[in-house]
């Protein structure tokens, strides 16, 4: 893989009280969205501090930022193995993402993709959006399992991207947590934004973004419980967040204090994570439709464990 570029300047006067994403493209030569991919690993150093995609400069600030490196010749479509097609019409197609595939191509992602694995396929997807992730409308994390649309026509592009920013999805997930949440139904609001010591992980922070998770407790365990959760926003790692601020982390989920003890005894090897339901109105004529997924073996053979423990 060839190496990164580091680039150090200070933020010229014409890009005071720019977006950290915007003063890259501009900067650069990125898309939007490579930029804010850069910004969302951490590339991104403002004084001496990571920076997120929305933050704003000053002018004459030092800024660090390691570019990708210049691109070669297209990498080939892949195939993902495992990818289940959920739904499939002239609009949309709706996807069942196995563990270890990311929704798109990003600086610092050689593996698998949601895009490239439709495209290996032989679907053709909207040209809306970035260069990178087009007709992605959502996402979920490489290590997250479960339903994902993708938008087909441009029209269903632009329905779908509002709905979810207007927040009439219905995105349903089941995690499983350590220990026992208390209340065991509720509502977590607390927002979130970048780690203050850790540019890679997120955390709640007072000043973040405003988050909102709803959960209610399925199946309690000796030591976990299994909940179902529904998202009222959708920031970057919000559940894992969530959980591991109430210090109930997901099973398996290192990067956010998970017990790795009760992950092994589990045969957990990321984190118990998975998007069972999707629900929203059609972008072609506005009918609701829903789409559900069952657990992968990995997930499935943890709570058979738990159950037998029990």
């Amino acid at each position: 893989m060839t190496a990164s570029l580091r680039r150090e300047l200070p933020v010229p006067d014409g890009l005071e009280g720019q977006r950290v994403d915007q003063a890259l493209s501009r900067l650069f030569g990125l898309s939007r969205g490579a930029a804010a991919d850069l910004a969302d690993q951490g590339r991104v150093v403002v004084d001496g501090r990571a920076r997120g995609k929305g933050d704003r400069l000053t002018a004459g600030s030092w800024l660090e930022v390691e570019l990708p490196p210049p691109p070669g010749e297209p990498a080939p479509p892949r195939e993902v193995v495992g990818m289940g097609i959920v739904h499939d019409d002239d609009d949309l197609v709706v996807i069942d993402k196995p563990v270890g595939v990311a929704a798109h191509g990003s600086p610092g992602w050689d593996g698998p993709t949601v895009v490239g694995g439709l495209a290996a396929a032989g679907y053709r997807i909207s040209t809306s959006g970035a260069e990178e992730r087009r007709g992605i409308v959502h996402r979920l994390d490489a290590a997250t399992t479960g339903l994902m649309v993708v938008a087909k026509s441009e029209r269903a592009y632009t329905v779908l991207k509002q709905a979810f920013k207007e927040r009439t999805v219905d995105k349903g997930y089941h995690a499983l947590v350590q220990g026992h949440p208390d209340p065991s139904r509720g509502t977590i609001d607390a927002p979130i934004d970048r780690h203050p010591k850790h540019d890679w992980r997120f955390a709640v922070v007072s000043s973040g973004r405003p988050s909102v998770t709803h959960y209610d407790t399925l199946e309690a365990f000796r030591a976990a419980s299994l909940v179902d959760v529904k998202l009222e926003t959708g920031r970057t790692h919000q559940i894992r967040v969530h959980f591991s601020a109430l210090r109930h982390p997901l099973v398996g989920d290192m990067a956010y204090g998970a017990d790795p003890s009760l992950a092994a005894r589990l045969g957990v090897g990321r984190q118990w994570l998975h998007a069972m339901r999707l629900g929203f109105a059609h972008p072609a004529d506005g009918r609701w439709v829903e789409f559900a997924s069952s657990y992968p073996d990995d997930l499935a053979g943890a709570l058979d464990r738990l159950r037998a423990e029990a």
